[in-house]
This record gives C-alpha cells, sequence and structure tokens, in this order.
C-alpha cells in the first residue's frame, strides 16, 4: 500500500473508526481508559421468543470515549458466529459507564460486564468480557524449522532490520534467505493500539498478506487477513489491537517452465488466529501490494513499514 502523508492527515477513518497517528500505543499498560472497555464480549441473550441462545460482542474504540460494537449471533467469529448479518450500534462513556443508546436495545458496560436491557425494561442479555488467544500462539518450531526469528536469533536473518525497544523484530524487514520451495510458514504480530496499525508479510516478497487494525469489521481486501487487493479472508479474525495473533500459512510455489514463464500459480491456503480464512486458494501471477516478480529462484520473507510500530516475533518456516 501506498504511504499516507501523515503531514496531510492528522487523523485516519477506517469504517467509522478514528485514529490518531500522534501517538500509537504499544503497552497496555500505558493505554487509556478507554483500552479496558474495548475487546470481545460472550454471554447469553434472550430473542423474541423467549429463548436464550449464546451471543458474541466486539467493541471498537473510536476517538476518545466513543466506541462502536458489532453483535454476533451464536458467538464471536470463529468460535460460534453463524456468519449472519452483524448487529452494529454506536456508544460512548459517561461517568464510568459506557452506554449503546440503540443497540439491542440498550446496552452498557461497567467493570467488564455488558448488560442489555429490552425497551420493556427488562434484562435479556449478560456478557463478560474475554480474551482469546490464537491457539498456535507460540508454537514452536519443529525439528528441521528454519528459525527467522525468535529471542536468541535477534535480526541476524534480516539484514539492516531493527529489534523494537521490547526486543521483537520491527520493519521493515527482509530475510537474507530466499524460499524457492514449497513452505509452511509461522509468524506472530502485534498490532498497536490507537493507530492503524498498517503493515504486511510478504510471501517470496511477492504476495502480501495485509496487516490492519480491523478489529470488528466487515473485512475486505484491504483489511488483515486479507490477500492485498485480490480477496478478502473468509472470516475477520482479528483480535484487538495489542493482542498477540498468528499467521500460520501453507504456501505451494508457482512452477515454472524452461523459459521462465508461469505454468501455474502459487497456491496458499492462510489460517489466522487458528481459523482457515484462505484455502487453497490460486494466486494471481502478478504480485500483489508493490511486491516483487515471482522468480523460479524464489524470494524473502518481507515485512512491511508503514510508519507504525508494529511487531513480530517467533517466525519459522519448514520447507517441504
Amino acid at each position: 500500500m501506498k504511504p499516507i502523508n501523515c503531514l496531510v492527515i492528522p487523523t485516519l477513518v477506517l469504517a467509522g473508526a478514528v485514529f490518531s497517528q500522534e501517538q500509537p500505543v504499544i503497552d497496555p499498560a500505558k493505554a487509556d481508559a478507554d483500552f479496558a472497555v474495548q475487546g470481545e464480549y460472550v454471554g447469553e441473550m434472550v430473542g423474541a421468543d423467549g429463548k436464550s441462545a449464546k451471543y458474541g460482542i466486539q467493541v471498537v474504540a473510536q476517538s476518545p470515549g466513543k466506541f462502536k460494537a458489532y453483535g454476533h449471533q451464536g458467538g464471536l467469529p470463529g468460535a460460534g458466529w453463524d456468519k449472519s448479518k452483524k448487529t452494529e450500534g454506536y456508544g460512548q462513556t459517561k461517568d464510568g459507564v459506557t452506554v449503546f443508546a440503540r443497540f439491542l436495545g440498550t446496552a452498557t458496560i461497567k467493570d467488564q460486564v455488558l448488560t442489555v436491557i429490552d425497551a420493556g425494561g427488562a434484562k435479556v442479555g449478560e456478557l463478560k468480557r474475554v480474551v482469546r488467544q490464537s491457539p498456535t500462539l507460540s508454537a514452536k518450531p519443529p525439528e528441521g524449522a528454519i528459525v527467522l526469528f525468535d529471542d536468541k536469533t535477534g535480526a541476524e536473518h534480516f539484514p539492516g532490520a531493527k529489534l523494537t525497544d521490547d526486543k521483537f523484530l520491527g520493519v521493515p524487514a527482509t530475510s537474507k534467505r530466499f524460499f524457492p520451495k514449497d513452505f509452511i510458514l509461522h509468524i506472530e504480530f502485534r498490532i498497536p493500539y490507537r493507530t492503524h496499525g498498517n503493515s504486511g508479510v510478504y510471501l517470496q516478497g511477492s504476495y502480501e498478506l495485509q496487516l490492519l487494525q480491523s478489529f470488528g469489521k466487515n473485512a475486505d481486501v484491504h483489511d488483515c487477513g486479507a490477500i492485498y487487493g485480490v480477496r478478502a479472508p473468509d472470516v475477520n479474525m482479528t483480535f484487538p489491537p495489542l493482542s498477540w495473533q498468528t499467521y500460520d500459512v501453507d504456501f505451494q510455489v508457482a512452477k515454472f517452465d524452461a523459459d521462465g514463464k508461469i505454468t501455474q500459480p502459487p497456491v496458499v491456503t492462510v489460517k489466522h488466529n487458528g481459523v482457515v480464512i484462505h484455502e487453497k486458494v490460486q494466486l494471481p501471477d502478478k504480485p500483489t501490494g508493490g511486491g516483487r516478480q515471482l522468480s523460479p529462484k524464489g524470494g524473502p520473507l518481507y515485512l512491511q513499514p508503514y510508519g507504525n510500530p508494529t511487531a513480530y516475533r517467533n517466525i519459522w518456516v519448514v520447507e517441504k
């Protein structure tokens, strides 16, 4: 993606969310009061038929003290949501209580509990804030894996790259090693709070898996988990900012003839936070997001800079 001139645009608006470009936060202890309200809530809701059913709500911090909520029947995305249309509503905090006046009736959040009251004044739902983790978080590299970054290697596999203040891999970063064979990639990333958190994981330096603050959104081809500009994720598995998240990628490289022409494009399967978001997707002949041209020699792992303190850790590859 082309960089945004932050001198001209002091804030960035993404699907109703407003993020300041001045002070992105990477330490939860230094986050504002909205950070404790933002997140995922799960519990039971009583429907119009009088029956109780599981419900999941994602609450996204926007400008200070203001929020947008997304409701999901059946549970959270990747954890029960039936993929029906989302319920959406806006709220704000006053006197320590966050109120959504027109969301599933009236919803309030206090002390990390979201309570829903219907038009008649009856309580029809109580949902508690939860913190999900990817099932592949901190996955250990199997025998024979190429460890590109951990607490022992530092940035030695990424010439010129720098570590963040908390010793994670910063961007930009390009691996000195190329990957010409089919491979499995595991990588973990952290999107900062109060910024759009734009970055990208480029497979063979050619195909961009987008990173973005897309928590709660109806994700499109430019959101987190997308194959940039080509395909939206099947489900938006983006966790709240400052969560450590995972991509697990199975990449089948392109095949070439003797003249170096592509006879079969690459195919990719991607899991985001343990859930399949792209399954055996054939990629286009041309690279995405300004990536490098495909080559029989393969290409590096490239982590895109975009003016955000995005961080990466626990990066390893298994070549097939």
